[in-house]
């Protein structure tokens, strides 16, 4: 049996507090085919600010 294509890809979110800071995590291109943004703790610059999906 052949196994199923993953739909998850693997996706790194930047700061846009411009640090350089970088998180991995995964996402369902079928469900989000756009780039996406979240909010999430940057420890450089100590607070939460917007991470987007970069290529």
């Amino acid at each position: 049996m052949a196994k199923a294509k993953n739909v998850r890809q693997i996706i790194i979110l930047e700061s846009t507090a411009g640090t350089g800071y970088r998180y991995s995590t995964t996402k369902n291109k079928r469900e989000h085919p756009a780039r996406v943004e979240y909010k999430k703790y940057d420890p450089v610059v100590r607070k939460h600010v917007s991470f987007k999906e970069t290529k």
